[in-house]
């Protein structure tokens, strides 16, 4: 039994299946990974980090929560080169660490990807509202923009807030999904158009905002702690890195595109540390001009940026087009976690770990179809129904350990098969593995304990289904 748990697939081995289309170059492949990062972290989650636990020090938030993607990163990048197929850490741990510890790592990825899209999907849906106010258009009711369901006051039950369902959330997960089904051509020139246009924005928040920071509102940079553990201080940094760190997730969907590059072993590390770096330096600047522009304590709002701009008569003209990059950078984040999942559904049928028709690739469009609709419809429906607090929460613990794992994985592959070949090498593996585990392994340390709770029932249900379906059916039952 121990044995068959811990059996690798060979490196080489691609499930059988339809091939995908390889259209996707080096740029846009970190277009790809910009386009999944900037979202909800820059325009939502850096005001509510830094009045709560950070102040202006969440600077050095977005640094801590850096250092750990970016040795996450180079581990992903050397994987992505040498096993460049679709399917991210799972494929990479089936690889390296086994069976069990793939599907592990596979249904947490469900927690990354698919609760990730429903997330953003929500937070799309509050931008949309504050867009349709801003035009005096009044037509949604607010029990059709609203979860019906909410985290009762014990952090684990849940509650009715008497709202029906949220539309726009429902409606904006569907359009992305119909995207995706067409083709990954397709998807890849409506994400470049979105990220040209938010990231466009970003940097006018930038460099507008830039002459209006007041150095007094940095002062003191890191606010004394108020005696409880991540209310500010050091800890409070440590404790904003690990909530901020959703604003990261992404850059490791351009790895579950692998299978579509032209030439992955080149432009698989060139996506993911590519978009890494860009997006390091785009958060680093924003953070340090919203808490110029405006007394920490007054960041904490759903729209941060909005807010800080509003403070300052020259800066209103910007307020719309927050907006509108708002609603940009969320789109194209739905786009790419759905594409991410439905990839790796599909790597994971192709493995026989789930039903088959997960593994189906169109004729036509040359797309992973049916596992583009399940994800998409899951999407849609689990960011119709519920809150965006609880949903992001998941999807920074099932990241984590992701992360952590490849970051094993790299090492553990170095000692195992150290004659594979390697197109990119990550550099001082051993500190950098390490590096990249430890950084990982903190942050994940300082979620709330009810969302390790909900980890647990998580992957309660996932060893079910492995040890009922995934272990009878595997492929190497039969290799």
């Amino acid at each position: 039994m121990l044995q068959s748990l811990l059996r690798t697939k060979p490196i080489a081995a691609r499930g059988a299946g339809g091939e995908l289309r390889r259209a996707l170059g080096p740029i846009q492949l970190t277009t790809l990974g910009i386009g999944a990062i900037i979202g909800t972290g820059i325009f939502v989650l850096t005001g509510l980090a830094a009045a709560k636990y950070a102040g202006p020090a969440i600077v050095l938030s977005f640094v801590v929560a850096g250092l750990g993607c970016v040795f996450a990163g180079l581990c992903y990048a050397e994987f992505a080169a040498m096993v460049p197929v679709s399917g991210s850490a799972y494929a990479y741990s089936y690889a390296t660490l086994g069976e069990f510890i793939a599907w592990f790592v596979g249904w947490n990825l469900v927690l990354e990807y698919l609760f990730a899209a429903a997330t953003v999907s929500v937070g799309w849906s509050r931008y949309f509202v504050k867009l349709l106010e801003h035009f005096d258009v009044n037509f949604l009711p607010a029990a059709l923009s609203a979860a019906p369901f909410d985290v009762a006051a014990n952090g684990v039950s849940f509650v009715t807030t008497g709202a029906l369902i949220n539309l726009p959330a429902v409606l904006i997960a569907s359009v992305i999904t119909v995207i995706c089904y067409v083709g990954i051509t397709q998807s890849s020139l409506v994400n470049a158009v979105v990220v040209a246009i938010k990231v466009t924005i970003v940097l006018l928040v930038i460099a507008f905002g830039s002459f209006y920071i007041s150095a007094e509102h940095w002062t003191p940079f890191i606010p004394e702690n108020t005696g409880k553990f991540g209310e500010y201080g050091i800890s409070g940094i440590l404790r904003a890195s690990g909530i901020i760190f959703f604003a990261y997730i992404g850059f490791d969907a351009v790895s579950t595109a692998a299978q579509e590059a032209r030439n992955p072993e080149r432009d698989m590390p060139i996506g993911i540390l590519g978009s890494l770096v860009i997006c390091t330096v785009l958060y680093i600047l924003m953070c340090a001009v919203l808490t110029g522009l405006l007394p920490y304590p007054d960041l904490n709002d759903a729209a941060p940026v909005a807010v800080a701009l509003q403070a300052h008569q020259g800066l209103h003209w910007l307020v719309p087009w927050i907006v509108v990059g708002a609603l940009a950078g969320l789109t194209s984040v739905i786009l790419v976690m759905i594409l991410g999942q439905a990839r790796i559904f599909l790597t994971m049928a192709q493995d026989g770990l789930i039903p088959k028709v997960f593994g189906a690739v169109h004729p036509r469009f040359q797309t992973p179809h049916v596992a583009t609709l399940v994800t998409g419809a899951s999407a849609a429906l689990i960011g119709g129904l519920f809150p965006i607090g609880i949903l992001g929460e998941l999807v920074s613990i099932g990241t984590l350990i992701a992360f952590i794992t490849v970051c094993i994985g790299v090492l553990v592959l170095r000692r195992t098969r150290p004659d594979l070949k390697r197109p990119f090498h990550v550099p001082y593996v051993k500190f950098v593995s390490v590096a990249g585990v430890g950084f990982c392994s903190l942050m994940a340390l300082t979620l709330p304990h009810d969302t390790w709770i909900r980890l647990l029932v998580w992957t309660f249900l996932g060893l079910v289904l492995y040890f009922t379906y995934g272990s009878k059916h595997s492929v190497l039952n039969t290799a």
